[in-house]
């Protein structure tokens, strides 16, 4: 595992953030962190990223440990924050090359470094211009390529399409996939459960500093229930009758009926048929799988407030 953390506590004054946190991301992989305001998700980057000091428990990133030699994990690491940290007074291909001479590229290299991550986001005709020019979207690029310069193992991007329109979210979820492709880890924070449920190959959920759930997308959304059939009806009594005959729950107020299904178009229809046998007209038919927002709202629902 290229990050683990065991036990990872940390407060702020009586408020406790990480509350015995365990994490185990695959090198190679995206490793997605979901959960609501105050969960502890950026608490858990600062810890892993040897940006804050943990109370307790231990990590380690890249093999080396987050407390006893933080300079080698952040030799291993780049850190994309919720805001874009260019220069905006700078074209981007300076910002480029100041990153390259700090990471000790040279001159040369820097220049040569600069040029590919231009090229490899799709910012070469805007290379001269100053960053203030740009777009949000072509900022966040710019940002992301920054964090490239170095070449890390392991990449923290923490809400990184925030505010960005559907366009320039989109460009930036095929960046992280090449990325991937590439043998690099990406640690991602996101609030945004369709990214999640695109990008991801590992989800967990987090909730009170502590693990809600995990696992791929599709294991998370089977605990919260399988697909379902919504049958609807002209009237009371048509449900009524329809949920005599069949094992589903009922819904008065919208007269319509919510039966589990395997999602098979057998099983549709064999429910048709049940209830066109017994005379019970069906006005109207859906189908409902789970999503990622069934699974977030299940499991960060405030205690007594159901999801």
């Amino acid at each position: 595992m290229i990050v683990e953390a065991v036990d990872l506590r940390k407060r702020y004054g009586p408020t406790v953030v990480l509350d015995g946190l365990d994490l185990r991301v695959a090198a190679g992989t995206v490793f997605t962190l979901l959960g609501p305001n105050g969960a502890g998700k950026t608490t858990t980057i600062r810890v892993l990223t040897t940006l804050s000091r943990p109370d307790g428990g231990r990590a380690r990133v890249a093999g080396h440990d987050v407390v006893r030699e933080p300079a080698r994990v952040r030799a291993a690491i780049s850190l994309t924050g919720q805001y874009a940290a260019v220069d905006a007074e700078q074209t981007g291909r300076e910002n480029l090359a100041v990153i390259g001479r700090l990471r000790h590229l040279g001159r040369a290299g820097a220049r040569r470094r600069a040029d590919e991550l231009l090229e490899r986001f799709d910012l070469v005709g805007a290379a001269d211009r100053r960053v203030r020019t740009y777009s949000g979207g072509m900022r966040r690029r710019l940002d992301l390529a920054m964090s490239l310069v170095a070449r890390p193992e392991v990449i923290f991007l923490d809400e990184p399409t925030t505010g960005l329109d559907p366009a320039s979210r989109a460009t930036m979820w095929d960046a992280i996939r090449d990325l991937v492709h590439t043998g690099t880890t990406i640690f991602l924070t996101t609030q945004y459960l369709e990214e999640a449920d695109r990008l991801a190959d590992r989800i967990v959920v987090l909730h009170r500093g502590k693990v809600a759930a995990e696992g791929t997308a599709d294991a998370l959304k089977a605990q919260v229930g399988g697909d379902r059939v919504d049958l609807s009806f002209a009237t009371a009594a048509d449900l009524g009758a329809a949920t005599a005959r069949l094992d589903g729950f009922p819904d008065p107020e919208r007269l319509v009926l919510s039966v589990p299904s395997d999602g098979s178009a057998a099983h549709l229809h064999r429910l048709l048929d049940d209830l066109r046998a017994a005379g019970v007209p069906v006005t109207r038919v859906s189908s409902h799988r789970p999503t990622l927002d069934d699974v977030f709202l299940a499991l960060t629902a405030p205690q007594g407030v159901p999801a």
